[in-house]
């Protein structure tokens, strides 16, 4: 896999993929903006790096710039960054089931190995482990089946005061959030109620199966929900 600056072009696509639709179907107008000092931020690369990175995805055809000089996966690059991340998935999988890895450990190993496997061999992974639905973070393996359930999701942040929500996924982008969020109890499956809301701090209160905590506004932002009927 060609490399530039420690990380690799899938990596990029990953990043730009997150970035523009974490929980929605790809529609860069209502995304969140992918411009080169957030995808350098997350990526942990400077500035100038990830807008040569991103100069080069351009030249290859994988991404467009918008009028914000916003990075827009084009077809082709959405559906590489749709196998890269479906690939990423079925490595956690592995991981977690057959390795013993726990969750936030399979993040961190998923993204060293994930240049080890071959498509074919991802695919025998995929078989062996029964075709797993979810890797360990809540995120379905298959990109459809992602985009099917997102319409019924929030994130914690959005949800208002007096609401009752299940977790359904975490995000993966952030290693030490993702590790924060396994230490302190937000999984998938866990019953939250929005207590209060203080937007003003950056802050919210909330009961997690009954417990009260405290949670940032970056945190809260970062776990997505499906509130109760």
């Amino acid at each position: 896999m060609a490399q530039g600056h420690g990380h690799s072009i899938d990596e990029y696509l990953e990043t730009i993929y997150f970035l523009a639709f974490p929980i929605g179907e790809y529609r860069p107008a209502t995304g969140a903006n992918a411009i080169a000092s957030r995808v350098a931020e997350m990526l942990g690369v400077s500035r100038a790096s990830a807008g040569e990175m991103l100069r080069r995805l351009e030249t290859e055809g994988l991404v467009e710039r918008g009028e914000a000089k916003e990075a827009i996966l084009t077809v082709a690059g959405i559906e590489r960054a749709e196998r890269v991340v479906r690939k990423h998935r079925i490595i956690e999988c592995f991981l977690t089931d057959f390795m013993g890895y726990t969750p936030s450990e399979a993040h961190v190993q998923a993204d060293l190995m994930g240049d080890t496997f071959t498509d074919e061999m991802i695919e025998r992974i995929n078989l062996r482990l029964g075709k797993p639905h979810r890797c360990p973070h809540g995120w379905p393996v298959e990109p459809e089946d992602e985009h099917a359930e997102n319409v019924g999701l929030v994130s914690l942040a959005d949800l208002p005061t007096g609401g009752s929500a299940e977790i359904v996924r975490l995000a993966e982008h952030d290693g030490d959030l993702l590790h924060w969020f396994y230490d302190e109890g937000f999984a998938p499956g866990i019953q939250v109620v929005m207590e209060a809301r203080h937007p003003s701090a950056g802050e919210f209160k909330v009961l997690l199966d009954g417990d009260a905590r405290g949670i940032s506004e970056k945190a809260a932002a970062g776990l997505y929900v499906r509130p109760a009927a």
